[in-house]
């Protein structure tokens, strides 16, 4: 059966869980505010969540997981110290080219091993904290043999202080190291003395202001709501659980699952836990599992489901069972790379894929004091709701294939 069929009013209901979601994430915006990870807050929304999820849920649980939530946006810091530290041993008269690489490889080594692979390398810099992931279940009516998991993030991100300035900074740090790299193995070939490598080396302080712009980049001191970048897609998620149960409906063969991740602005932390403590579970139950994520839904004219992210794919099948869900829902989803949630379910073997609608208009709200409950877009939160139980039903009704009907 295909969602349009599973209520006569179908339309009319998209738009009654649209509201759903607009409301509770307002709600959760205005009394809780920002919820970073591990704090006081993120528990906070996770158990008004848990309330609601237990209106329409079978059972719900809270998990706690340790976690190091710092660690991740503290690479820029550690990363911009390191380089500071290159361009100045290239400045100085002394030719110090090998030693001035060591802090340049460590710095790339800090900035792939947390933001790229999300590798958790600096963790035991950075103070312990205990978030908690939600997870919530609506059991088939009949035998399972295939489980669906909807997975949004509830934790908002630290305020980005340099809006307008990232592809700047960005770029601007990355000319720095190439040149410093370049003059300290240019460096091994000539002599201390040489007014070629001295000039050289002057020049690199040049991009001491990159390394202070990074090492500032983020703030703790006015957060972001996390409206759009967190919470949009919690709660568009939880309208899939939220409107079959209101309506008395029950997938024969699929059993329902939806998780409400913490730490996801932090590296994906929460994600990563679910998948420590589950992974192995969803592999041996003989359930055909997919994981989809849903997080920044915003820009209408940005439907996407991200195809791919550094170290992990997506699974082929999952990213056309969304695109055949946007179909459905009567709007193109185009492919994209990105990562979220569901690259750890990827990574540990679980056939994932994501969905967003994150363009122009979300990237320049994205970790800013703007990402409010005033700037959510309706029109895109009631297309996320339909795309999200067009794809519910679509795979459990023809689960994971090559092509969809």
């Amino acid at each position: 059966m295909r969602a349009s069929e599973s209520h006569p009013l179908f339309k009319s209901k998209v738009r009654e869980y649209t509201n759903f979601a607009t409301r509770g994430l307002t709600k959760v915006c205005k009394e809780i505010g920002p919820r970073p990870a591990g704090s006081e807050e993120e528990r906070k929304a996770q158990e008004y969540m848990q309330n609601e999820y237990n209106t329409c849920a079978d059972e719900t649980a809270l998990e706690p997981f340790e976690t190091h939530p710092d660690a991740f946006l503290g690479s820029l810091k550690i990363a911009a110290v390191l380089m500071m530290l290159t361009v100045v041993l290239c400045a100085l008269p002394w030719n110090l080219s090998i030693i001035a690489l060591t802090p340049a490889a460590l710095a790339v080594i800090v900035l792939c091993g947390e933001l790229l692979l999300r590798g958790q390398i600096i963790d035991f810099l950075f103070p312990k904290k205990t978030s908690h992931n939600l997870i919530a279940v609506r059991r088939a009516s009949g035998k399972a043999t295939r489980r669906l998991i909807l997975c949004g993030h509830m934790d908002s991100a630290p305020e980005r202080r340099s809006k307008g300035l990232t592809k700047f900074i960005a770029v601007y740090a990355a000319l720095g190291f190439v040149y410093a790299a370049a003059v300290s193995v240019l460096g091994i070939f000539m002599k201390a003395d040489n007014r070629v490598y001295q000039i050289l080396g002057w020049v690199a302080l040049a991009f001491l202001p990159a390394y202070l712009l990074l090492f500032f980049f983020t703030s703790k001191k006015n957060l972001p709501q996390g409206a759009n970048a967190g919470l949009t897609g919690v709660f568009c998620t939880a309208a899939v659980m939220k409107y079959m149960a209101d309506n008395d409906l029950r997938f024969e063969n699929t059993e329902l699952v939806c998780v409400a991740t913490g730490a996801e602005e932090s590296g994906l932390r929460g994600a990563k836990a679910y998948m420590d403590a589950h992974a192995k579970e969803l592999k041996d139950s003989g359930l055909e599992t997919l994981f989809i994520s849903a997080d920044v839904i915003r820009d209408f004219e940005s439907q996407t489901v991200y195809t791919k992210a550094a170290g992990a794919a997506m699974d082929a099948r999952a990213c056309r069972l969304l695109q055949k869900a946007g179909e459905l829902s009567e709007v193109t989803l185009s492919s994209s790379g990105g990562t979220a949630d569901a690259y750890c379910a990827a990574k540990a073997g679980i056939p994932a894929a994501a969905y967003s609608a994150a363009g122009k208009e979300a990237g320049k709200l994205a970790r800013t004091r703007e990402d409010t409950w005033e700037n959510i877009d309706r029109k895109s939160v009631e297309k996320g709701v339909e795309i999200l139980i067009n794809a519910a039903y679509l795979f459990d009704e023809q689960g994971l294939r090559e092509t969809y009907d």
